[in-house]
């Protein structure tokens, strides 16, 4: 019978010929990737053996450098982890990144795969034809032992892209358009494709596959196409992989159809990403304290060359506080070198070294009571980035650059109109 995408990685890793929505199956794990916070519970120290250590990386990424003992403990635990089992996939201080970028650029996440991490955008790695999911910490630990984990499979939301993306929208303005008109896809998997696929950039698509988790999905999948083999033959050359690519008359719980060429610059007003995002054109003047930039959703090198090329020769507005964090280290290099990062603090910018920090509210940028902050980071509930009482609204880097510099929530598109 024709397959979507993940009910052909699905059947592949478990050893059947076909699976159907519904059927729960036993898969095995291809990466398990235990980030520096999963360290926090004992268990993984108990470990005698692991199942597989060319199959496990370990990430130190959300609070990196350690900014309190409790977490420098989470370091040494997880140095000593990969010592004891002969784990080569680890990536310290020095070398770390947001756990979903670095796996991306290490060549770890590759098409037809599945992959697991606790962190839950991990499905950011379905932008690679990856089954990609976040899971909790007990079931890492059984993949650690065993190798395997167990799914229901779920039906599939097809997003059938049409036109052509406009220069000035980002994945993150694509997928509030979505998350804005649809609301929840909860216990699904999405998939996108069609003809406007082509446009969409692997950063962007790296962007809206993360995001899939603020929806409640279990998958974000993507094809892999030619975009997906040139960023695979830049970052794992050497790398052999089997695409799974839905067949043309699979069948999918529903079907929708985007028009590329309709999308404009979104906004997520705070709270939620569900039904609660709208054209930034419709918003009404919101003044900020903060804008942030960053986190595995949009801290990607293509998004600090928007941020840089947007403030350059211009300065950030009194009273507000521009931050950046780049995705990884390698991402801060490579942005060090074409001159993204002196652009970014020439205009005001404070560029922290990678790592979550802001975006899930621990530190480098957590907000105050009362305070207002527009981010390109990956959730805006209450209390996610600081005080419970702090207001915070989602846009693309476009938006959040240009909202820095005029100080209030704006869109590039206003600089020409306030210089005037």
């Amino acid at each position: 019978m024709p397959d979507t995408i993940i009910e052909k990685i699905l059947a592949r890793s478990s050893g059947m010929s076909e699976v159907r929505p519904g059927q729960i199956v036993t898969s095995d794990v291809d990466m398990t990737v235990v980030i520096d916070v999963q360290f926090a519970h004992d268990r993984l120290g108990d470990v005698r053996a692991v199942h597989d250590p060319d199959k496990i990386a370990v990430v130190l990424d959300h609070a990196v450098p350690a900014p309190t003992p409790r977490d420098a403990e989470h370091g040494t635990k997880a140095r000593d982890f990969v010592a004891k089992h002969d784990i080569d996939r680890f990536y310290d201080v020095g070398r770390h990144g947001i756990v979903h970028q670095v796996i991306a650029e290490q060549g770890l996440v590759l098409p037809g795969t599945v992959v697991c991490c606790t962190d839950s955008h991990t499905c950011a790695g379905g932008a690679l034809n990856s089954a990609a999911r976040g899971l909790g910490p007990l079931e890492i630990l059984q993949m650690i032992c065993t190798g395997q984990t167990w799914y229901r499979v779920p039906p599939t939301i097809r997003y059938e892209l049409t036109g052509a993306k406009p220069a000035h929208v980002n994945g993150k303005d694509i997928f509030l358009a979505i998350a804005g008109a649809y609301g929840d896809a909860t216990d699904h998997a999405l998939e996108f494709g069609g003809p406007g696929l082509a446009s969409v950039p692997m950063s962007d698509r790296r962007t809206i596959a993360t995001q899939g988790a603020e929806i409640g999905a279990d998958f974000t999948l993507f094809p892999c196409d030619d975009l997906t083999e040139a960023f695979l033959a830049e970052v794992a050359p050497d790398t052999t992989y089997v695409p799974s690519n839905a067949d043309a008359d699979a069948e999918y719980a529903d079907v929708r159809t985007i028009d590329l060429s309709t999308i404009e610059p979104m906004v997520a007003l705070p709270g939620t990403v569900i039904n609660n995002a709208v054209p930034l054109s419709r918003l009404e003047s919101v003044t900020i304290d903060q804008a942030f930039i960053g986190s595995c959703a949009n801290g990607q090198l293509a998004d600090l060359e928007v941020a840089a090329r947007i403030v350059a020769g211009r300065r950030v507005a009194p009273g507000v506080r521009l931050i950046v964090t780049p995705a990884s280290q390698q991402v801060y290099l490579d942005a060090v070198r074409l001159g993204y990062v002196a652009t970014l603090v020439e205009a005001g910018a404070v560029v922290t070294n990678s790592t979550c920090g802001a975006c899930f509210g621990y530190h480098m940028g957590v907000l105050a009571p009362g305070e207002v902050c527009v981010t390109s980071s990956t959730r805006n509930f209450r209390g996610r980035m600081g005080s419970t009482e702090a207001h915070v609204y989602m846009g693309s880097p476009a938006t959040v650059a240009a909202s820095a510099l005029i100080g209030r929530i704006a869109s590039p598109d206003e600089l020409a109109e306030v210089a005037a």
